[in-house]
């Protein structure tokens, strides 16, 4: 492919996405804000009951405890952040697992598995940062874009892509090449960076230093270093230096929040 039909497949890639956002095309194909948060709940609940029927869901250790301890100091702020128009019930379940990771779905069901917190000593802080960054997932609707991208880059065009094609008239050859470009990882990396960002200020809020964040992917790259197994929380994530550089690049503009929000009574 010449470099001008790159820049004219670009422009056009551009121009498409532009007219027709990913959260829009998710609307358009019936992944609307309630119906994903309903449909969430419901996949929550069967995870919680499993979880439950294996003697992995943990209310009691002094891990569990903690992890609550820092969900509902956050949860206010994360209440307050919701620009979704609608309300999301926010739970959390701490699930015994060597497993390093944490996770939220839309409507803010939310799992932390006690392998992340024991494997890397998280401070409460370090807690806050991974819960944060996972809350800001849910509300900036993340899963819903994904919706979207998946009906736009053809993977799931059985769902939406007719549907689309008659609401926004875009011609086969179009759809056909948003399929052909794709924007998973460069979509996934602009994700993580928006919800590093949210989770800073959310985290400062709740009056835990923002500056935890850094020590959280330092630990997390250094266990990838010991471990043949990348950590999961990582493995779609973007580089942990340039993720480190750009969470220093935003620590003093959250420091001052973090900073009030200790002072107070």
């Amino acid at each position: 492919m010449t470099t001008f039909n790159k820049m004219k497949n670009v422009l056009l890639l551009t121009t498409i996405t532009s007219l027709v956002g990913c959260t829009t095309v998710a609307d358009m194909a019936g992944y609307d804000t309630a119906t994903l948060n309903s449909d969430a709940a419901k996949s929550y609940s069967q995870v919680v009951s499993s979880a439950k029927s294996q003697g992995a869901v943990d209310n009691t250790s002094a891990t569990a405890i903690r992890v609550k301890k820092v969900f509902n100091r956050i949860k206010p702020y994360a209440v307050q952040a919701n620009t979704t128009g609608v309300p999301f019930d926010w739970q959390i379940t701490v699930i015994k697992s060597p497993e390093l990771n944490a996770w939220a779905m839309p409507g803010g069901k939310m799992a932390f598995y006690t392998g992340i917190v024991e494997t890397l000593k998280l401070t409460d802080a370090e807690i806050a940062a991974i819960m944060g960054h996972e809350m800001t997932h849910a509300l900036s609707e993340h899963s819903k874009k994904d919706a979207g991208q998946k009906v736009l880059t053809g993977l799931a065009m059985q769902l939406g892509g007719a549907q689309l094609q008659s609401k926004t008239g875009l011609s086969d050859n179009a759809l056909g090449l948003i399929n052909d470009l794709g924007i998973d990882k460069p979509f996934s990396r602009s994700q993580e960076s928006q919800a590093d960002a949210g989770g800073l200020r959310l985290m400062a809020q709740a009056g835990y230093n923002p500056a935890s964040a850094v020590s959280v992917w330092e630990k997390m790259e250094a266990e990838n270093g010991r471990s043949s197994a990348l950590v999961t929380l990582t493995s779609t994530h973007p580089n942990s230096g340039q993720r480190i550089a750009k969470i220093k690049a935003l620590l003093p503009e959250v420091t001052p929040i973090y900073q009030a929000a200790a002072k107070a009574p």
